[in-house]
């Protein structure tokens, strides 16, 4: 399913360029104009191209059945506030640095290939494209999007929401336009994630340490960080972290960071990530700018026997109620993000333990639907994100089936909903104050839309 909804929105996409790649070769070849520059703000322009693709997603995923002019005057208007918000950023200064979109980029990109099986030649297929070309098309988009995000939390920054609000919210939907949510679970894991044998550890700290011997003979960082770190995000900036505050990465990590002088190269690193050889670029108190060679085992040839077995004892002791799940998630389990949670998954979309049925990864959907409430897997293996071959243990702690919202039952969906109006008309509110402070043409054929009317 989820492929065939991406496939559906690369056609859209596709088609979109197509409009806009042909309007502009009608209007050099032919010397008839069809695509035009529709709203100016600043030296941030809108396309007709650019509100004809935006109206294309939305139809295309039956997203309204609004008369396509009012459809179009209001997508306009949301193009017009978000290149306000682009200027603006400009003037204020609030600036997304070319590191960050290039790491987001690559995890956009990683996020595509998955979705199509990960082969990176049906991708280029897709698009009719290479890679380089396809992340060129994306790269400035990404950035923009960036760029207003970074505002927004700017802008709101500041907005709260009570819980007196939240009701009033909820009252104020009309009962039969309340939301339908579907099946949702809360579910958690403890995960054991197996250590490379002592031997795998010295082939790679000797693999590392004639690197770092190439780095001091005077070898170029970036080309030996490119050819052979397995921190493959950072490997494409030549090795380069940018810069970061303390407390952003592993302990082990930052101590050798900090006993760097400007420049210097440090001996080879464990931490619990792999092995890394570390360059200080420059230092600001406790922010600094570095760039690594990282090197990782071979975790798909680890031995899970010891971890399964120590999972299936922690498994019958939960049964027996002799330690709780949560418990024993915080003592034991060796993914951090959720060993802090009890152990518990959140949602990607919400950030709540509640996960709707539907944005489950097949395995975890599959799972479960054999599984009882309140019940405990016996260990599995699994891949983490990573790449690491670990076990983990699955607990199915409770299901809501799906219903219509009510506030005993949904009420972080509807604060979050409520917190979100509240966001949307402090951005309204900013927008009508700053849009006299900004040049702002809109085209004589979008006039009846009153996008520059107050809200």
């Amino acid at each position: 399913m989820q492929k065939l909804i991406f496939k559906s929105y690369i056609k859209v996409l596709l088609l979109c360029l197509a409009i806009g790649f042909s309007s502009m070769s009608m209007a050099q070849g032919g010397g008839q104009l069809v695509d035009k520059i529709i709203a100016k703000v600043n030296n941030n322009i809108i396309l007709e191209s650019d509100l004809q693709q935006r109206y294309l997603e939305i139809i295309s995923q039956s997203q309204t059945t609004a008369p396509e002019k009012d459809l179009k005057c209001k997508i306009l208007e949301e193009m017009i506030i978000q290149k306000l918000l682009v200027a603006k950023a400009e003037i204020d200064s609030v600036i997304v640095s070319d590191i960050e979109v290039n790491l987001q980029l690559d995890r956009r990109i990683d996020y595509m290939l998955k979705s199509v099986g990960g082969e990176k030649q049906q991708l280029e297929k897709l698009y009719g494209k290479t890679m380089d070309q396809i992340k060129e098309d994306i790269r400035d988009i990404l950035k923009e999007q960036m760029t207003v995000s970074k505002m927004n939390g700017e802008i709101t920054s500041t907005v709260k929401i009570t819980p007196k609000e939240v009701r009033q919210y909820f009252d104020s939907i009309p009962k039969d336009s309340l939301p339908y949510f579907s099946d949702e679970v809360e579910v958690g894991h403890i995960v054991k994630i197996p250590e490379p044998t002592k031997e795998q550890k010295q082939k790679i700290r000797q693999k590392l340490e004639k690197i770092r011997g190439r780095l001091m003979k005077g070898e170029d960082f970036a080309q030996l960080a490119q050819e052979f770190s397995q921190d493959y995000v950072s490997a494409k900036q030549g090795g380069n972290l940018g810069w970061q505050t303390r407390g952003v990465f592993v302990p082990k990590f930052e101590a050798a960071v900090f006993r760097l002088k400007k420049n210097e190269i440090s001996k080879v690193i464990e931490t619990q990530l792999g092995f890394h050889v570390i360059q200080l670029l420059e230092r600001r108190g406790n922010e600094f700018n570095t760039r690594h060679i990282f090197l990782k085992p071979d975790y798909s040839l680890v031995d899970v026997g010891e971890a399964s077995h120590f999972l299936d004892s922690v498994r019958t002791r939960i049964l027996k109620d002799s330690l709780k799940f949560e418990v024993a998630a915080k003592n034991f389990s060796d993914d951090k993000i959720t060993a802090g949670n009890g152990g518990m998954l959140t949602s990607q979309a919400t950030g709540a333990s509640m996960i709707a049925t539907n944005d489950l990864d097949s395995y975890l959907f599959l799972t479960l639907d054999t599984m009882k409430v309140g019940t405990v897997t016996p260990p599995q293996s699994y891949r983490t994100d990573d790449g690491k071959t670990a076990v983990r243990i699955i607990y199915f702690k409770k299901k809501i089936s799906g219903h219509m919202a009510a506030l005993s039952k949904d009420y972080q969906k509807i604060y979050n909903a409520a917190l979100n109006d509240k966001k949307a008309r402090a951005i309204n509110k900013w927008f009508n104050k700053v849009k006299g402070e900004m040049f702002i043409k809109i085209d004589k054929a979008y006039k009846d839309c009153k996008v520059l009317s107050s809200n």
